[in-house]
């Protein structure tokens, strides 16, 4: 396994050409870049979220309308304070959401297991919940939390009309409504109003900083100020109270001012890759077109191949093509996560082209 991770390692550092993601940095190459954003390495750095903290703070707030903000050293923890605070409030542990969402996934069951929250089901389908599916739901409950995007079955969003309703179902309901935002920097495009906006329809709101921004780590709460003074106790509560955060929050703020400006045009760009893509033999792209920057590729090929192939072309030609195949059902289908960032905007429909035909001919030579 190590040696698969240094191989993989390497082969994509060496790329001179990247369809999908950005090329990880080596520690030297994260610094340098700090230096070259206007960042004064030799400045005071945090004391327990003071300093760049505060400002990342103050910043998010401001991008996102909200009265207040506080920094996590993870979305996991951002959002069982969240859902915990919120079902204090309404008295009531269950928390109405999709089975494919982030916490009910890929967070081992942490709200139940550490907060005592329940789930409700709105729907199984693999698509964003519909207002009236909450509005029959059979029990009450007190939070209605919404991943936009929604990302396993294809960073999927609903149209801001959807969105407006689902909200207004669950106000009709009395319960409290909580934004699973980790990529919400690059939902803005499709749902067609800006950050503020979107976010003035819940109650609070999570983003994430080392996804779509490149930062470290971290993610930050924003919403009212009385709810970020409850959240900053549960906060220290679950240990999330570091001494120093400041490679984690600079590198944050880098992403705010340099990336989250390019969005509209990576997830503009990603429906051209999209386009081309689609003409592969037995392709299939999801969301077609994509919602966001990002968005599946299915091939009817085995993921092991089609790893192996990538890592070839990085190899061969120095060019990236796309990593992390899954097997999935039926019998034959591999799927892949498809990141348009700023490597893939500098490629032409053509060079899109001509590396997915170098891609397919080391698939279909193995």
């Amino acid at each position: 396994m190590a040696d698969e991770l240094e191989r993989r390692w390497r082969a994509q550092l060496d790329c001179e050409r990247r369809l999908s993601g950005t090329p990880h940095a080596t520690p030297r190459q994260r610094f340098e870049s700090l230096v070259a954003g206007g960042f004064n390495l030799d400045d005071r750095p945090d004391f327990y979220g003071d300093g760049p903290v505060r400002r990342l703070e103050e910043r998010v707030a401001e991008l996102l309308g909200k009265e207040d903000a506080t920094f996590f050293p993870s979305g996991t923890m951002a959002q069982q304070v969240a859902l915990r605070c919120w079902a204090a409030r309404a008295g009531n542990p269950a928390v109405a959401m999709h089975p494919m969402q982030h916490p009910a996934v890929h967070e081992r069951d942490a709200f139940s297991v550490l907060t005592g929250l329940r789930p409700v089901w709105l729907t199984r389908e693999p698509r964003q919940p519909l207002p009236e599916e909450v509005t029959r739901l059979d029990e009450p409950f007190g939070t209605l939390m919404v991943e936009l995007p929604l990302r396993d079955p294809g960073f999927l969003l609903p149209t801001f009309d959807e969105l407006t309703g689902l909200v207004s179902a669950a106000r009709a309901r009395n319960a409290y409504v909580h934004f699973d935002g980790a990529r919400l920097w690059e939902s803005a495009a499709y749902l067609g109003q800006d950050l503020a906006t979107i976010a003035a329809l819940a109650d609070s709101v999570y983003v994430s900083f080392y996804k779509t921004l490149q930062g470290l780590s971290g993610a930050t709460l924003v919403g009212s100020s009385d709810f970020i003074a409850e959240a900053r106790a549960w906060r220290h509560r679950y240990g999330g109270n570091v001494f120093q955060q400041w490679p984690a929050v600079m590198t944050a703020l880098l992403g705010l001012e340099t990336i989250l400006p390019r969005l509209g045009a990576y997830v503009a760009h990603a429906r051209e890759v999209a386009a081309v893509l689609s003409e592969l033999p037995g392709a299939r792209i999801n969301p077609d077109p994509p919602h966001t920057h990002q968005f599946q590729l299915w091939l009817p090929h085995r993921a092991e191949v089609l790893n192996e192939a990538t890592l070839a072309l990085a190899e061969r030609e120095k060019a990236w093509f796309a990593w992390g195949w899954q097997d999935r059902p039926p019998a034959g289908l591999a799927v892949v996560e498809v990141t348009v960032a700023e490597p893939a905007v500098a490629l032409s429909r053509a060079e899109v082209g001509e590396m997915a035909e170098a891609f397919m001919r080391l698939v279909t030579s193995r």
